[in-house]
């Protein structure tokens, strides 16, 4: 496939849209947030994700001749345009939730002023890369809560929906608790641990198990992993124990073996038991097999001895919520404050912040407030509270502001973001109270402007009161 420009990543309608905004002389500045509308079932928060890429991809926004070429040959598309998009590159303003951090439904997790254009043409591609990588680490949050203080380990590239998304998916998992990855351009590309064993065809290569267990431990001889389930669970363990006190002359150490099949609660019990009867006792079991955080949840309740988990399809796919209810919505331009008050897709309008108010332990409540609104009324009450703002301008004039966090750190905050989650929001099934999300005055006094105005007005937006 050709390598594209940037600019093109997008639906057809942003570019008639710009073609007639620019037609209309309508290229003043505007604001859209992109936020979430409601969570999944069984989720109760969502984990942010996905910000470098969009940075990356705002930084290099343009368009190549060859492309340019493509649509001089739509009929609508005239030289003035084509001129248009050869010298567009964005040039605006971005604000936005750090990585790893907890968001929730309505929340702006990223905020874009720039020139109409700029703007409305970038739409599809930050949908693109916020809503799936904030869906994949949401997923991953989840293993590592059901986890608890066993590790996991993404290895589903194979199963995602294609090379980009494997990418994004082994970070975004390794940003909300995963111990690394299988794949290894994602290992390169953003430095995560990998980890990886061996597969049936590897010992199926050999006349006899025992013949490709010794040729595995004698090429990594600090602590090979053995897959152990290829014809019999059990036999597998004991032959696992005779290589290692074979080959423990010749210095070679067998770390651990791993359970691929059947029923890994009741099997990692006996193959513990014929590790420890056999000298093992420090071999870890490592587990996968199509695990989910409800499996894992499962088999750590029932107290099966595995020392980590493999995570791949159920994860890089996020099986049980494959997708999210992303939008990006007008909310002022230079005229003033916008709304939408489709039926169930209303939006709230104005450039905004995020507060969220915790007691320095747990975070118990966000308030959604206009941008350089004071939280009169929001601290009141007999606990000290304290809020944060959320939303941090990340981009200006086009160019970060500052060097991205680091992965480590983005992972670091998404730990302690997950840690100070209410106890409830951590459960992996039905939530029995939402997460609390309010509204301040001044904000929900616009809204009340605005609608007020529609319906006065039929559907023009009274510009009198917006701010």
């Amino acid at each position: 496939m050709t390598r594209t420009g940037e600019l093109v990543f997008t639906d057809l309608y942003e570019l008639t849209m710009a073609a007639g905004y620019v037609a209309a002389d309508h290229t003043d500045d505007a604001t859209f947030d992109l936020f979430v509308r409601s969570l999944p079932d069984r989720r109760h928060f969502l984990v942010a994700a996905g910000l470098a890429s969009v940075l990356d991809h705002l930084e290099s926004l343009h368009v190549t001749e060859a492309e340019l070429a493509h649509l001089r040959r739509l009929d609508w598309v005239d030289d003035d345009f084509c001129d248009l998009l050869d010298g567009l590159r964005f040039t605006g303003e971005v604000r936005a939730v750090a990585e790893g951090e907890v968001v929730y439904p309505g929340e702006p997790i990223l905020t874009v002023t720039a020139p109409r254009v700029e703007a409305q043409v970038v739409e599809t591609r930050l949908l693109n890369l916020v809503a799936s990588q904030t869906m994949i680490a949401s997923k991953a949050a989840r293993v590592a809560i059901a986890c608890g203080d066993r590790r996991f380990v993404e290895f589903g590239s194979r199963r995602a929906h294609g090379a980009d998304a494997a990418m994004q998916a082994a970070r975004s998992a390794y940003l909300a608790g995963s111990a690394g990855t299988s794949l290894v351009s994602a290992g390169v590309a953003y430095g995560l641990p990998l980890a990886g064993t061996m597969a049936h065809s590897f010992v199926m290569s050999f006349d006899d198990e025992s013949d490709a267990f010794r040729a595995f431990a004698r090429r990594f001889p600090d602590g090979a992993v053995l897959l152990i389930d290829t014809y019999d669970t059990e036999e597998g363990a004991r032959r696992a124990v005779q290589v290692a006190d074979e080959l423990a002359p010749e210095g070679v150490r067998i770390g651990g073996v791993r359970l691929d099949s059947g029923d890994l609660v009741r099997l990692s019990r006996s193959v513990r038991r014929i590790l420890d009867d056999g000298g093992l006792a420090e071999a870890t079991i490592f587990a996968s097999g199509d695990l989910d955080e409800y499996r894992i949840a499962e088999i750590v309740a029932a107290g099966a001895p595995i020392d980590a988990f493999g995570v791949g399809t159920q994860l890089v796919t996020s099986a049980d919520a494959p997708s999210l209810g992303a939008v990006y919505k007008l909310v002022a331009d230079t005229s003033g404050s916008r709304i939408k008050l489709s039926e169930d897709k209303v939006t709230l309008p104005g450039p905004k912040q995020v507060w969220r108010v915790s007691d320095g332990d747990t975070d118990i409540y966000d308030v959604i407030a206009l941008d350089g609104e004071e939280l009169r009324g929001h601290l009141d009450g007999g606990a000290r509270l304290e809020a944060r703002p959320l939303l941090e301008t990340v981009m200006s004039g086009g160019r970060r502001t500052r060097p991205d966090p680091t992965l480590a750190e983005s992972r670091d905050r998404c730990a302690g973001a997950v840690w100070r989650l209410p106890d409830r929001l951590r459960s992996l099934h039905q939530r029995e109270r939402p997460y609390e999300i309010q509204r301040s005055p001044d904000l929900t006094a616009l809204v009340e402007t605005l609608t007020a105005a529609h319906r006065s007005h039929g559907n023009r937006q009274d510009g009198e009161n917006r701010r």
